[in-house]
């Protein structure tokens, strides 16, 4: 039995700030992912292991002729080394530009919330850089965790995440007195995007978790002339998204002359479409750091 899942009956109106999570369980926790970031859902398969891998890659299969690698996620969250069941099914993800299938108990179903029902989780809970909840809310009367699947993949394979020699590549840079704001949920990605950025010559960085902390800076600091010269915002966000705020952003007199870069794991035609409806005036896919940093260059250059 195999069941494709065809998102494209559930998008949500751009710049609404809703999202529709699938929810699943793993050893009866309840755990959430963006229905944005699902391709598909299927009945585990039997799977060729590959030798000298991460511990919880359980190795590589292929449906359809598209080759994929397996994450044992049960294994990943809990370090529990268990038989696999017949029952298990897998989420087949894309994102970053590539697919993975992970493996779950089962599948409960969709619920559609607003960011702002989305709770961060308390550092102390989560641990910090090496946390991989994103964000904490409730379904039915339970709490959900929404796992980071872009920092579970950056674990199991670091090639897949943010590369500093992409900035290298660039050559010699000289700093850049421009003021950047930098919107993005993850504390690992926040801090290696801030990482390449000083590398490549922007000093001049202001850091927000999330669309409405940034939103309530650039109403206040954004007004001021010079203040804010370029805005670089993730799409997925607790308390507001990145659709939400480019939205936001574009809809102001005083702010709307501001770039802004959408740099998202979620970046393919659909989304891109969907970028453009709000006014976003770039839009890549991570972990594209090195053209990140071209598309700053010139987006800084041309209003200059």
């Amino acid at each position: 039995m195999e069941e494709t899942y065809n998102r494209s009956k559930i998008l949500l109106e751009t710049g609404t700030n809703e999202l529709e999570i699938m929810v699943f369980t793993i050893y009866g926790e309840l755990y959430g992912i963006n229905v944005a970031k699902v391709k598909e859902i299927m009945m585990s398969n039997e799977v060729k292991p590959i030798p000298h891998a991460h511990p919880s890659i359980e190795g590589i299969f292929k449906p359809r002729g598209t080759l994929m690698t397996v994450v044992d996620l049960p294994l990943y969250l809990t370090g529990r080394e268990t038989e696999k069941n017949s029952r298990d099914l897998f989420i087949v993800t894309g994102f970053n530009k590539m697919y993975t299938a992970f493996r779950v108990n089962t599948v409960e179903g969709i619920s559609r919330i607003s960011w702002a029902d989305i709770q961060k989780p308390d550092k102390s809970i989560n641990g910090g850089e090496d946390g991989v909840t994103t964000g904490i809310t409730q379904c039915g009367g339970r709490l959900v965790s929404i796992l980071d699947f872009e920092k579970i993949t950056a674990d199991i394979s670091p090639a897949t995440s943010i590369q500093m020699e992409e900035i290298e590549k660039l050559g010699k840079r000289e700093e850049r007195s421009s003021n950047i704001v930098v919107v993005e949920d993850s504390i690992l990605l926040i801090k290696m995007i801030q990482q390449a950025l000083i590398k490549a010559g922007y000093h001049n960085l202001e850091l927000f978790n999330n669309g409405q902390e940034a939103w309530d800076y650039l109403r206040i600091e954004g007004r001021e002339n010079g203040k804010v010269d370029l805005i670089i915002t993730d799409i997925e966000m607790p308390k507001m998204d990145g659709h939400r705020l480019t939205k936001l952003v574009k809809e102001d007199e005083e702010l709307k002359h501001i770039p802004i870069v959408i740099f998202s794991s979620l970046i393919d035609e659909e989304m891109r479409r969907k970028g453009k409806a709000v006014g976003a005036d770039e839009q890549l896919s991570k972990p594209e750091i090195g053209h990140l940093v071209e598309i700053l260059d010139y987006l800084l250059e041309k209003r200059d």
